[in-house]
């Protein structure tokens, strides 16, 4: 079975000799197609260190990385550069939209740094599937913070990756906000079969996951029941 994310043995250390820190010890997760997971702990725990690993954004000091099958720790940083704009597709805290360019626009713009044509269909049918298409004329400074998370969404989607990383998409919304992306999110990730992982610090958050891990020191461990 090809997985969307297998990270095998992933240990991350930084610093040296005793002021070494172990950020990550001898970790294992994987994520299929469809599947939405979710991802707690407090500050500190190490979600930030295992996103930017599982997103190609920094290597293991051992261990190793496959997503969609290619393995990631064993290239040179232009080609992860190029599997990670292929392969995954990023959410952040704040949504990073460009200010100055349309909603519609800032889909035209990926299709410039694929150096692809980019189809108008294609951006009005992913706007509709979110609920926005009566937004795409419209800047990032008229939109609230859920519609503008909805387009972060749309923009992650997009390219199509086999990988979808959300690093606590919800902390700057308001509570029905923040259940609105985190439905849209759940639902996204299981039509389309997109295998999505979020880090979350809400427990509000967690009952649309498929499966949630707690990091808990320097591993994830899967809870029951959640």
């Amino acid at each position: 079975m090809t997985y969307s994310l297998n990270m095998t043995n992933i240990t991350k250390t930084f610093g040296t000799g005793s002021k070494q820190v172990t950020a990550l010890n001898q970790l294992n997760f994987t994520a299929s197609p469809g599947e939405f997971i979710s991802i707690i702990g407090p500050s500190g725990s190490g979600k930030s260190t295992f996103l930017t690993l599982a997103g190609g954004l920094q290597s293991p000091s051992s261990g190793t990385i496959h997503i969609n099958g290619i393995d990631f720790t064993n290239v040179s940083e232009k080609e992860r550069a190029k599997l990670r704009f292929q392969e995954i597709g990023f959410i952040l805290q704040s949504s990073n939209l460009i200010p100055f360019l349309t909603i519609e626009d800032q889909f035209y713009l990926v299709g410039q740094v694929k150096k692809e044509a980019v189809s108008k269909k294609d951006i009005d049918t992913l706007l509709t599937s979110l609920g926005i298409d009566h937004l795409k004329k419209s800047f990032p400074s008229d939109l609230s913070g859920g519609e503008r998370q909805r387009v972060a969404i749309g923009r992650a989607l997009f390219n199509q990756p086999s990988l979808m990383l959300a690093d606590e998409p919800t902390a700057s919304l308001d509570t029905e906000h923040a259940y609105n992306v985190v439905e849209l999110l759940a639902k996204e990730a299981h039509e389309k079969e997109k295998a999505t992982v979020m880090v979350t610090h809400d427990p509000r958050m967690l009952k649309w996951s498929d499966r949630v891990y707690k990091m808990e020191d320097c591993v994830l461990i899967e809870q029951k029941n959640v």
